[in-house]
């Protein structure tokens, strides 16, 4: 008996359940749900790059900004590499822009990195990075003179005062709704826009059986800064960490519940 109480207690300290699933080291090695493939993308595409986004090996514990543990750690099914930073600024938009710029960045489309701030505020990575420098005063937002600086640092610098200064509210209004769920794809976004506090999740995977059925993998962080992280699926596990497109009802994750109509796309 006590073997068996000491068995539940490091399967509890670890973090993974009896529903949890081996470490996989990339998104791609995921395993889609029976009579389900992943959907063609074309190799430069920010579905492919999605893929190959390396996870977590180590253990299957949710870190915050400040190293602590998240409190619920039953919503994720395995976490991403990407650092949280040590603010608590990496919340839930902020890991959709993290996420989008890693992947702008690691094909040199470095014109293509910006972001509005809440205030319209245009934050252009490529002139940050040939030396401009955001100077916040309230409401007020100016670009001052800087160095410049082609570095990763350099980049996480600038990711981070997008981070204070953008959120749900902004980069809702930056993406283009998808009308129709069945046309997702990866890299969309499901985002609800809500004051004080909304929630944003990316579409990581999208996988398609031959008879129509659609199911998407989905990664967040959410409050406080905490580390990105695949989603379990709190409703059907059968399927977990995958959700099936059913427009019938409500698309419900571990910690929020989006409409269909909340699927938006980076332009």
């Amino acid at each position: 008996m006590l073997a068996i109480l000491f068995t539940i207690l490091i399967v509890h300290i670890s973090g993974y359940t009896s529903q949890s699933q081996p470490p996989h080291t990339y998104v791609a090695q995921i395993p889609c749900p029976e009579g389900f493939e992943r959907i063609e993308q074309d190799s430069k595409s920010f579905g492919a790059w999605l893929r190959l986004v390396k996870l977590n090996t180590n253990d299957n514990l949710v870190h915050l900004y400040d190293g602590s543990l998240k409190g619920n750690q039953q919503a994720q099914y395995a976490i991403l590499t990407f650092d949280v930073g040590k603010q608590d600024l990496q919340q839930c938009a902020d890991a959709v822009m993290r996420l989008r710029t890693e992947y702008l960045w690691a094909n040199k489309r470095y014109s293509d990195i910006h972001f509005k701030f809440t205030n319209g505020f245009d934050a252009n990575y490529l002139k940050y990075r040939n030396g401009n420098r955001i100077q916040v005063n309230g409401n007020k937002v100016n670009w001052v003179p800087g160095s410049a600086d082609t570095s990763y640092n350099c980049l996480r610098k600038y990711l981070n005062m997008v981070f204070a200064y953008a959120g749900t509210w902004s980069l809702n209004k930056e993406l283009m709704a998808v009308k129709n769920p069945a046309d997702v794809q990866p890299g969309d976004v499901f985002i609800e826009a809500r004051q004080p506090y909304g929630h944003a999740v990316m579409v990581m995977d999208v996988a398609k059986a031959p008879d129509g059925r659609i199911c998407i993998l989905l990664a967040q962080s959410y409050m406080p800064a905490q580390e990105i992280h695949i989603l379990r699926n709190p409703i059907y596990s059968a399927v977990s960490p995958w959700f099936v497109v059913d427009t019938s009802t409500e698309l419900i994750t571990p910690e929020w519940t989006f409409k269909w109509e909340h699927l938006k796309r980076f332009p």
